[in-house]
């Protein structure tokens, strides 16, 4: 990073900018480099905001973008330090993302591996009444789709009931 940029932030602006270094974003864990990454986003959107706004307003003060650019140069600067560190955050976040995610994954593959059945525990006749065995009744189980619809229908038809007995 070049010096003359980061003269232009303040020692607040200077340490948040110094948390981005490699060495200091090894050290953080995901949840810790997430809310890293939404400090700077929000230090980047202020001084680009900041920037916009005083470059549209030197626009009409002095005639054109080209006379009023060399006079917006603190924000425009700070704006860049952080778009750096914003980027360096972001990369480093998007690590963390894929390696939490592998991990994740793998745990869900091995928690399946270990759940499988090498098949059913009997056959025949017997099988197929493993429900009935424990006690309970068998319930009902509808074959239309799914309970949403039949929530629907049933809707359906009580409004054309409460029709009819409005008339």
């Amino acid at each position: 990073m070049d010096k003359a940029l980061l003269a232009h932030l303040t020692d607040s602006e200077r340490q948040l900018f110094h948390e981005t270094d490699p060495a200091e974003l090894a050290a953080l864990d995901e949840d810790a480099v997430a809310d890293l990454h939404n400090r700077i986003r929000r230090a980047r959107n202020k001084y680009t905001g900041l920037y916009r706004r005083e470059a549209a307003a030197g626009v009409k003060q002095r005639g054109s973008r080209g006379a009023s650019h060399p006079f917006n140069t603190k924000s425009r600067a700070r704006a860049e330090v952080f778009e750096e560190a914003l980027a360096r955050v972001s990369r480093r976040l998007g690590a963390l993302a894929r390696e939490s995610a592998a991990q994740l994954r793998s745990e869900r593959i091995e928690a399946a591996r270990a759940e499988r059945s090498a098949g059913p525990a009997a056959s025949g006749p017997a099988a197929g009444t493993a429900k009935q065995a424990a006690g309970r009744p068998r319930a009902h189980e509808k074959t239309t789709g799914g309970v949403k619809r039949d929530a629907s229908s049933q809707a359906a038809g009580a409004r054309r009931q409460a029709k009819r007995d409005a008339r």
